[in-house]
C-alpha cells in the first residue's frame, strides 16, 4: 500500500476500499452473532460483500440473488464506504413485534459498522507504525535490487509494476489478460500464527505464481496480500489455465502450518484504447466471485485450520 508516501488521514479515507469482510471480521464470531439474531427475532439473515457475494446465510435465502444497487438492504459502512450488505426476511415475524425487530436489525447494522471501523483503524495504525519503522531498511533493500522488486517476494513492487502497465498500454498490445490474485484468509494466518508465518504465506503464494508463469508474464505485488498478473498477447484459455495451475499447486502444498489458497479473477483488455488500470476493478470483482466459490468448497475450513489441531 506504500503507507509512507501519503498522509495517515488520507490513507484512512482511501485504503478502506481495499478491505473486505474477511479483513475486518472473524467469520466464526460474525456467524454466531447472526445465528443468535435469527434465533431471537425469528428472521432469516444474509450478509454479503460489497459487490453482493454471499458470506453468511442463516435461514431462507437459498434462492435469493442479491442486487446491491437496486436493493442494497442495510448497508454496513466503514469510514463512509460500504463494506457489506445485511438482508433480513421478516415475513414470519408477528406484526406486533415487527417494529422492534426492524429497530434491532438497524442497530445490528450500526454495530457491525462500528466494529468494522475499530478493526480497520487498529489494523491500519499498526501497519503504518510498522512501515515507518521499516522505511529506511526497506528503501535500502529496494535500491540494492534495482528498485524493481518487492523485498519480501521478489516480484515487481507496486510502483514499478504500474510503470510496466503503462508501457504495455503505450505499446498497444492486445489482448492482455489481467489477473487479480488475492490470498485467502491471510488475516487468519496472521491472527493465529503471527507475522512470520503470514509473511511466509505471502512468499509461498508469490513463489507459486512465479513457478507457474511463463517468462513474459508480468507479476506485481500491489497490496499486502494482493498480486496482479499481466499476460501480454494472451492465447485463448491461457490465463484460465494459469490460474487453475496456481490454485492446484496451492491445494497440493503440504506444510505443518500453512494451507495456501488463492482467489483469482481474470478479465481481458481487448481494445488498444482501453487502459489496464481501468480493468483492475473488473478483475477484482471476478476475484471476489471466485473467492466465494473457493472458500465454500468442502474441506476448505478444515484444511485452513489443520495447523491448530
Amino acid at each position: 500500500m506504500n503507507y509512507h508516501e501519503i498522509p495517515f488521514d488520507k490513507r484512512i479515507k482511501e485504503n478502506v476500499r481495499n478491505y473486505t469482510l474477511e479483513n475486518l471480521y472473524p467469520f466464526d464470531v460474525l456467524t454466531d452473532y447472526c445465528k443468535a439474531l435469527c434465533a431471537v427475532t425469528g428472521v432469516a439473515i444474509l450478509i454479503t460483500e460489497r459487490h453482493g457475494e454471499k458470506v453468511v446465510s442463516i435461514g431462507g435465502f437459498a434462492g435469493f440473488t442479491p442486487d446491491v444497487v437496486a436493493n442494497p438492504g442495510r448497508k454496513v459502512q466503514v469510514y463512509g464506504r460500504t463494506i457489506a450488505h445485511l438482508y433480513a426476511e421478516t415475513a414470519k415475524v408477528p406484526e406486533d413485534k415487527k417494529a422492534a425487530v426492524e429497530q434491532l436489525l438497524d442497530g445490528s447494522a450500526k454495530i457491525l459498522s462500528q466494529w468494522g471501523e475499530e478493526a480497520y483503524l487498529h489494523r491500519e495504525s499498526s501497519i503504518y507504525m510498522d512501515e515507518l519503522e521499516d522505511k529506511v531498511g526497506m528503501q535500502h533493500i529496494q535500491t540494492a535490487k534495482g528498485e524493481k522488486e518487492d523485498a519480501l517476494t521478489g516480484v515487481f513492487h507496486k510502483l514499478y509494476f504500474e510503470e510496466r502497465m503503462q508501457i504495455i498500454d503505450r505499446s498497444e498490445v492486445v489482448p492482455v489478460a489481467i489477473i487479480n490474485v488475492n490470498i485467502n484468509d491471510w488475516k487468519y494466518v496472521n491472527d493465529h500464527y503471527g507475522d512470520e508465518e503470514s509473511d511466509r504465506l505471502i512468499k509461498t503464494i508469490a513463489s507459486i505464481l512465479k513457478e507457474k508463469a511463463k517468462p513474459d508474464y508480468v507479476i506485481g505485488r500491489v497490496d499486502g496480500d494482493v498480486f496482479i498478473v499481466l499476460i501480454p498477447f494472451a492465447e485463448d484459455g491461457e490465463a484460465e489455465r494459469y490460474t487453475a495451475d496456481v490454485q492446484e499447486a496451492c491445494n497440493a502444498y503440504e506444510d505443518a502450518v500453512l494451507a495456501p489458497s488463492a482467489a483469482c479473477g481474470v478479465v481481458y483488455k481487448t481494445n488498444v484504447e482501453e487502459r489496464i488500470a481501468d480493468k483492475l476493478a473488473d478483475a477484482e470483482y471476478e476475484m471476489f466471485n471466485n473467492k466465494f466459490a473457493v472458500k465454500n468448497m468442502p474441506g476448505y475450513r478444515e484444511r485452513l485450520e489443520h495447523g491448530r489441531n
